[in-house]
């Protein structure tokens, strides 16, 4: 059984949604699907194939327009090898994908995996909507990442009949911790209690509430943010201004093989994110397998307060409410009793529902049922 996934980019370009792409190619590819990839090429120099375990087909990419990938020749490239496939899963939102579907027509079976609604961008839904809402009438199935996304997305309200979710999943062992990193973080903060925030500095990550909050934190809690991005001057700005230099600290890019040392040394993880542009909070799974409470917000129509169970692995507050952060991270962080609790139910939820293989196994049986076969491969 042959699956092609058609993505935006693939690594080694790393975004949330190259990702999880990856990991499901990857796991996939050891059980009895054979899973391509075709995605523009991230590197701009020209077309690309590699053939390995599997194919993966890169189109040359000649620029951006609105965050959307503009690659020659990727339809006419879908046109030449949809045949040799029994299934397409399509990661949306991708306007090139969704055009090169429109044009080649292919015969197969069509999976959408719906990661987040076009938010913010009126002109560019005003051309593509008719292409979003053909694909939508034309696909089998319609994945999103979690029940609340779907209620939230007023794109998938007309295909309820079809649609599903299931959660994203990581590998904890992907995160490897060297102990000697994290004694290195725990002796460069004098063995405060640590906040961790993750993300690029960007307007939806709501970083800017964080470090206000943390004016109002206990004197023994320092806040630590890895990430690069537009806002970093900004940012920075404000922690001076604020006079917060002992108190917040941006890191930049954490490479990731100390990221899981990261994870490690913390105490507490806090996702401040103000839009469903954070559809999941991929970061926030990451958190709960080490056992982390976690602060994060209450967006409507986003998966992340689903993540994030209130009072159970941690606090959901309101977006952009900088006195609620504060609070909640000071309850939690002055209660042993409340760390050790939200710590336990942390990974209790992350293995029920959050680890890659489980990830895999639903998608083995979203393509079998799709494909109206009643065996699931072997894992």
């Amino acid at each position: 059984m042959k699956v092609l996934h058609i993505g935006k980019y693939y690594p080694p370009y790393f975004g949330g949604t190259e990702k999880v792409t990856f990991d499901l190619v990857e796991g996939l590819n050891n059980t009895n699907f054979n899973v391509d990839v075709l995605c523009s090429n991230h590197e701009n120099n020209g077309n690309h194939f590699t053939e390995g375990l599997y194919s993966i087909y890169r189109v040359k990419t000649i620029g951006e327009v609105a965050s959307t990938s503009i690659s020659v020749g990727f339809s006419s490239l879908l046109k030449k090898i949809q045949n040799e496939y029994d299934l397409i899963h399509v990661h949306l939102p991708n306007p090139l994908a969704n055009l090169a579907i429109f044009l080649t027509r292919p015969k197969c079976k069509i999976i959408i995996h719906w990661h987040l609604d076009i938010i913010n961008r009126p002109i560019l839904l005003k051309l593509y909507s008719p292409l979003q809402d053909w694909l939508l009438n034309r696909s089998d199935k319609i994945v999103a990442t979690s029940q609340n996304y779907i209620d939230g997305s007023k794109y998938l309200q007309k295909h309820k009949n079809k649609t599903n979710y299931i959660p994203l999943g990581i590998d904890i062992t992907d995160l490897e911790v060297d102990d000697a990193v994290v004694a290195r973080i725990k002796k460069r903060f004098m063995n405060k209690k640590i906040v961790f925030g993750l993300g690029r500095l960007i307007n939806y990550k709501g970083f800017e509430y964080l470090i206000e909050a943390a004016k109002d934190f206990d004197e023994d809690i320092v806040t630590i943010v890895g990430g690069v991005g537009k806002l970093e001057r900004e940012l920075k700005q404000r922690i001076n201004n604020n006079n917060l230099q002992d108190k917040v600290v941006l890191l930049g890019k954490i490479p990731f093989n100390e990221l899981g040392a990261y994870y490690r040394a913390c105490d507490l993880f806090c996702l401040p994110s103000i839009t469903k542009n954070e559809a999941f909070g991929l970061v926030q799974i990451e958190a709960m397998a080490f056992g982390k409470p976690i602060v994060s917000t209450n967006i409507d129509g986003s998966g992340v307060p689903w993540v994030n169970k209130n009072n159970v692995t941690g606090k959901v507050v309101s977006p952009k409410n900088s006195k609620e952060i504060a609070i909640a991270i000071n309850s939690i962080l002055s209660n042993e009793q409340t760390i050790k609790r939200y710590s336990q139910n942390c990974i209790k939820r992350y293995n029920e529902l959050f680890t890659k293989d489980k990830m895999i196994l639903e998608f083995t049986k979203l393509y079998l049922g799709t494909l109206n076969r009643e065996s699931p491969p072997i894992l």
